[in-house]
């Protein structure tokens, strides 16, 4: 009886243990999603307001605003998107996976350093892309553009003023 209770309470402990490893994990990925949704509703924000201090009045510089408007709502819409298979995939309701495709790596890389361009030129940072024209991958677009703003969004933070970014594929 004493062995029997001496291996339940060690599989108790062992299952506490991992019930606090998987809400640390869940705690992580919540900051790790708000994080996610954080930036391209931050730029929305902005970029809307730009337009509506007078932006809108200069008709390239709003063009590209609304581009930039509309790629970040597309983002917003993907990782709602992820986020409601990666539920139901938990379920067991689905079996998705990641949808690959072929895709030029270049303007993916332009779209990201275009969404963190006001942070970088505020910081009076320098970009350099080296990545030739017709590189095409098998990706999932959106994610790669995903990871690119995150890491952007990395070297602006801590990268000193006026100094420069590399970016080589």
């Amino acid at each position: 009886l004493a062995n029997a209770m001496g291996s339940m309470g060690e599989q108790l402990s062992e299952n506490i243990e991992r019930l606090k490893k998987l809400e640390r994990v869940r705690k992580e990925f919540v900051a790790n999603v708000s994080h996610e949704l954080k930036t391209p509703i931050t730029l929305i924000i902005g970029f809307t307001e730009t337009l509506l201090d007078g932006a809108i009045k200069e008709p390239k510089e709003a063009i590209r605003f609304l581009n930039i408007i509309k790629t970040h709502s597309d983002r917003l819409n993907a990782i709602i998107e992820d986020l409601l298979i990666l539920s139901k995939i938990e379920q067991g309701e689905e079996d998705k996976k990641i949808r690959f495709e072929l895709a030029y790596v270049r303007p993916i890389i332009e779209r990201g350093i275009d969404t963190c361009r006001l942070k970088f030129e505020k910081k009076e940072l320098m970009i350099e892309v080296f990545c030739p024209e017709g590189i095409i991958l098998n990706i999932n677009p959106a994610l790669i553009e995903q990871a690119i703003t995150n890491l952007l969004d990395n070297a602006i933070k801590y990268t000193p003023k006026g100094k420069n970014i590399y970016i080589e594929l």
